[in-house]
């Protein structure tokens, strides 16, 4: 079983409904707008960030149109400076390339070596939307459920950070 059905697999026995959408591969924010507008959902930016002696590793979920510096978020949680983490890194621990990174891939991290890092003002909205760990496919589901039920699930809370 791939990853993305794992992740669908385990959405729907959270009883966690979601809307999916396939499409051709994307590689940016920018790419991804035809299916927020589809979903009707926020599609979120995802950042794989780790300091450079790699002790600890984040999974930071945006705003799409989000303006972020490392320095900001790394004061926040009292972290020497972030940088993009190793890809073979990414793929052990959330079982994902880069270019197709998602807090839905939380599911594999049994360990919990990735802290979740989450844009305070996405608890506002009602819908989001990820890759289930494949970028040929975009699934949006409630805010409220991602929070209340997968994150639980997933055994990740998040913590809040403040983008200016």
């Amino acid at each position: 079983m791939t990853a993305a059905e794992e992740i669908l697999f385990a959405l729907k026995n959270l009883a966690i409904p979601y809307d999916l959408v396939r499409h051709e591969e994307v590689h940016t924010i920018e790419d991804c707008a035809w299916a927020q507008e589809q979903l009707g959902a926020l599609v979120c930016k995802n950042l794989f960030l780790t300091p450079r002696n790699q002790s600890a590793f984040y999974l930071l979920v945006v705003r799409p149109d989000a303006v972020f510096r490392t320095a900001d978020i790394s004061g926040q949680i009292g972290s020497s400076r972030l940088s993009f983490g190793p890809s073979e890194r990414l793929m052990a621990f959330l079982r994902v390339a880069p270019g197709a990174i998602s807090p839905l891939g939380l599911l594999f991290d049994r360990q919990r070596r990735v802290q979740l890092l989450v844009d305070e003002r996405l608890k506002l909205e009602e819908r989001l939307a990820f890759h289930p760990n494949d970028n040929t496919q975009t699934l949006a589901l409630k805010g409220a459920d991602f929070f209340e039920k997968f994150l639980p699930a997933a055994a990740h809370p998040p913590r809040f950070v403040r983008l200016t």
